[in-house]
Parts: C-alpha cells; sequence; structure tokens
C-alpha cells in the first residue's frame, strides 16, 4: 500500500546528515524528473532520504502490488528509490525481473547499497547503539551489480561511492565528503555506493528532427542532402546559418525550394554567436521527438546517422554520442595537437562523470526532445560555460543519468571551407568548464 513516512523518535544528528548527504547527490538528478517512488523500504527507514530528496513528487509504496504502472510514461521520468533494501535481500534478481515490466525506457532505478568492504562496520555499529534494526547480510560489489543488472535486463549508468564521514567533525566531514571521491583507490571507500540502473527496451519508431549549424559552409549545402539517409520515418533538417559571408544562407533558400528527399527541409538564421547557440536555437524550433546534429561540414559521413537511430530504437542508451577516435582518419581531418585534445577531453569527462566517453568533441549525437528539455534546465542551473554545445550535452546526460553509448564514425577530411574552431582559445573555455564541473559534481557531495 501507499503511505506517508510513518511517524517515528527525531533520529540522532548523524544520521540527518548522513541522509542529507545521499540525498543532495540523487538530487542532482531527481530535480528534474518527475517523480520519486521509494519501493520497498525497510521497516526501520525513518523516511530521512525520502524526504530530503528534491523532486516535484515524492511518495512511498510499501508493497509490491501497489507499485504504479509507468509503462506508457513516453516523455515522464520516474526515479524509483531503494535505500539499502537489496542490502536484506535473497533473490535481488527476481525483484528486477518483476519491476522491469512495469516501467518506461525513461524510468530509472536509483540504488544505495551499503560497502562489501565494511560489513563488520555495520554489526559494530549495532553492536554500540549507533543503528537499530537486523545487521544486513547481503553485500554488492561493482562486479556483482553489473552481472545481476545485466541478468534482470538493465544496465548500470553509474555507480558512484558517497558518504566518507557521516559526521561533521567540526567541518573535517564536510572536507572528507568533498575531496575524497578524487583520490584514486580511496574514492572507493566511502560507507554507501549509489547506483543508478536503465531498464534496457526497445523503442517503437519516432521521427527525428536534424539540426545542421551552417557558417560559411555554401559548398556543402547540398551535398548534406544529397547524402542524407532514410530512416525509415519522419525527418525535418533545419538548416541553422550564423552570419555567412560566403552566401551560404542563400543556398539553403535554392535548396529548399529544388531538393526533394525523404524529409522537408527549414531554415532559421541564428540571433546570436557561435555553434552553441545555433543548436540550441535549432533544437528549440524542431517539432520531432528525437533530436540530432550534423556538422555542415560533413566530417562526419551523414549517412551513419541510420546507425545513431538504430542504437536508439534498439534501446543501447538515451544518449547516442559519436566517436571519431576509433578508426583512421581521412587526410588531414583531425590536426595532432586537436587530437592529443580530444583524448585529453574524453578521459577527464569519464572520470569527472563516472562514465565511458571514447571522444567528448564529436559534433554528432542524437537524444529525445523530452530529454534536451531536462538538460537545458540543468544548464541553466550550472551555468552556459560551453563554446560549442558538446559538453553541456554530455554534463547533461551523465547527471540525469540517460545512459550513453559512443558509435564509431570515420572521421573525413572537410571538402569546402575552413574550421570555425579556434584550438586555444575554445579549448581554454572547455577546462574552465571542466574545473566547474569538477567542483561542483565530483566534490560537490558534502556541499
Amino acid at each position: 500500500m501507499e503511505s506517508t513516512s510513518p511517524a517515528a523518535p527525531r533520529p540522532p544528528g548523524w544520521k540527518r546528515y548522513a541522509n542529507r548527504l545521499i540525498a543532495r547527490e540523487l538530487s542532482r538528478l531527481t530535480r528534474y524528473y518527475d517523480q520519486v517512488i521509494q519501493w520497498l523500504p525497510r521497516p526501520d527507514d525513518t523516511g530521512l532520504l525520502l524526504e530530503n530528496i528534491e523532486c516535484p513528487a515524492r511518495r512511498r509504496v510499501d508493497e509490491p502490488e501497489d507499485f504504479p504502472d509507468l509503462s506508457q510514461e513516453a516523455e515522464r521520468r520516474t526515479a524509483v528509490l531503494i535505500n539499502g533494501s537489496f542490502n536484506h535481500e535473497y533473490d535481488i534478481q527476481a525483484r528486477l525481473e518483476w519491476l522491469k515490466p512495469r516501467l518506461c525506457h525513461t524510468s530509472r532505478i536509483l540504488i544505495v547499497l551499503y560497502n562489501p568492504y565494511f560489513r563488520w562496520l555495520y554489526r559494530l555499529a549495532n553492536r554500540l547503539g549507533l543503528r537499530q534494526g537486523e545487521v544486513p547480510g547481503t553485500f554488492l560489489t561493482r562486479a556483482d551489480m553489473d552481472h545481476l543488472a545485466r541478468l534482470s535486463g538493465y544496465a548500470v549508468v553509474w555507480h558512484k561511492p558517497r558518504l566518507y564521514c557521516p559526521f561533521r567533525l567540526l567541518g573535517l566531514g564536510n572536507l572528507a565528503n568533498r575531496f575524497l571521491p578524487l583520490v584514486p583507490l580511496i574514492r572507493w571507500l566511502g560507507l554507501v555506493d549509489v547506483v543508478a540502473l536503465r531498464p534496457v527496451m526497445a523503442r517503437a519508431p519516432a521521427g527525428l528532427s536534424c539540426v545542421i549549424p551552417a557558417r560559411n559552409e555554401r559548398g556543402s549545402i547540398e551535398e548534406a542532402l544529397r547524402r542524407f539517409p532514410d530512416l525509415g520515418c519522419p525527418v525535418e533538417i533545419l538548416f541553422v546559418e550564423g552570419h555567412s559571408r560566403d552566401g551560404t544562407w542563400e543556398e539553403i533558400q535554392r535548396a529548399a525550394r529544388y531538393r526533394e528527399g525523404p524529409y522537408r527541409i527549414r531554415s532559421l538564421r541564428q540571433p546570436g554567436e557561435g555553434k552553441a547557440d545555433a543548436v540550441r536555437f535549432g533544437f528549440e524550433h524542431a517539432s520531432e521527438p528525437l533530436l540530432t546534429i550534423l556538422d555542415a561540414d560533413l566530417t562526419v559521413p551523414p549517412e551513419l546517422l541510420q546507425r545513431f537511430y538504430r542504437a536508439w530504437r534498439e534501446g543501447r542508451g538515451d544518449f547516442i554520442n559519436g566517436s571519431r577516435l576509433v578508426y583512421p582518419m581521412e587526410g588531414n581531418a583531425m590536426p595532432f595537437l586537436n587530437r592529443l585534445g580530444n583524448i585529453f577531453f574524453a578521459k577527464l569527462l569519464s572520470w569527472l562523470l563516472d562514465a565511458r566517453f571514447g571522444d567528448s568533441l564529436c559534433g554528432t549525437k542524437l537524444l529525445a526532445r523530452h530529454d534536451y528539455r531536462r538538460i537545458a534546465a540543468w544548464r541553466r542551473d550550472f551555468g552556459e560555460l560551453d563554446p560549442f554545445g558538446d559538453f553541456d550535452l554530455l554534463f547533461g546526460a551523465s547527471v540525469l543519468a540517460l545512459g550513453s553509448v559512443d558509435v564509431p564514425v570515420r572521421y573525413r577530411a572537410r571538402a569546402y571551407g575552413t574550421t570555425n574552431i579556434h584550438r586555444f582559445r575554445h579549448g581554454f573555455l572547455l577546462l574552465r568548464m571542466t574545473l566547474a564541473g569538477l567542483a561542483r559534481i565530483k566534490c560537490g557531495a558534502g556541499a
């Protein structure tokens, strides 16, 4: 049955502090979701964690049969919270399998697990009276959780250690919870792990809006349309022209009048400056449920958009990211220093966001329009620091636990025009955003 949190004696200060820290981590995601449902809380669960989580709607469900059917939530996002219950469970796979048919591909399961290397600590805490209730008997390592997720039809989106010190200790607790996540090996000694699971589900076909930012790309417009693939779904192509000096706008108008294909063409003039502004302007005017980006220089072949769309349809992830660093590149498609910078940022962001990115600056990406709106809301809170829009999308997709997958592409040399990228100036702006992410995401648990 559904209920509100039961009345209980006021918990000790350390427990309130610990729950606030865990809730703060979960709230990075849930404040942009539609609701949180705490499922099957333990009898000794005081409701503190759910109470401290930020979300438009929160509730708890105490009996399995009262869990609502979420399978039709095509554009809503619900987080299902499981707080410590799996540490007392004897068949986690059965629980997850029972839950999956009642979820949608937009649902996420958020699990709070006790660290398996500290099982002795929970017994000691019970003996000292610092905690009450049954001592947990089931402890999951990262490998255990990964295997259980795969067997049950889920993918682990992120698995983060948290709560290194449950006491304030004159401010030392805050310092420990902020900075120990940065220390190799020691970072895995948090008292709890926070895990996000994504149900792996195929999706029905959906229409797609492709935004093509175009500044001084007159010679590539016709080629982009000629090579655009038939995706077997409604497609609109939005050219966003940005203050060109070579007749790009006139070429877009000509192509829109005379070119025919399995798509409809729209043209927009960018009010601001820069690629990020162009992409956001195009996304704001898109009308189809799915959004993707294709750079007008055609360094990523348009034909490969089929693979991005197929990966989303098959449920490989909710955020499909291109990776240019797998196959040999054509000619001088990416200068050596640019390649080093891409590898550096890919490794740095993978560590920063507890995710795996092979390429952090490939312009081609695909996601649902309703998820982009959530990322845009997150970006307004975080700050608009990204000159290209790639980091904004990667950061937002990771924080919101969308689940990312890389699609390898063969990177081609541009056939027309010159790049609009300023290597060092733009690299500095990306580094600045990364440092902001380090302070607000990686070290933010004790803020």
